[in-house]
């Protein structure tokens, strides 16, 4: 990510994206809230309060049409609608997709009956 894209012009490490550019169905891990300037702004104290906390699992859950604004994000046990505006100052790293399917296993020769 570019120091244009991050809050304040604060260079981030490659990898971290803020929240409101995640689409449905994406999952990741808080990075940090707030511009990283020291200072805990209204918004970002009351991120906090509602769990938007470095380390917490985040999911964006769907979004509205037209203008995507707002959008349902789980954080923790926790859902909850955001705006845009809001979610700006939410940095996460998107976490890989762990699919739900079943694994599957070679199956397992047993005696009297042939594979």
């Amino acid at each position: 990510m570019d120091a244009v894209a991050a809050p304040g012009g604060i260079a981030l490490e490659p990898g971290y994206i803020s929240l409101s550019a995640l689409s449905p169905g994406t999952q990741g891990v808080i990075i940090s809230v707030g511009p990283g300037s020291g200072s805990l702004t209204p918004l970002v104290r009351r991120l906090l309060e509602l769990g938007f906390c470095s380390g917490e699992h985040v999911e964006i859950i769907a979004e509205t049409r037209p203008g995507r604004d707002p959008f349902v994000v789980r954080v923790g046990n926790t859902t909850l609608a955001l705006r845009r505006c809001e979610a700006e100052t939410i940095w996460v790293e998107i976490t890989p997709r762990v699919s739900t399917s079943r694994p599957s296993y070679p199956e397992i020769s047993r005696p009297g009956k042939p594979l």
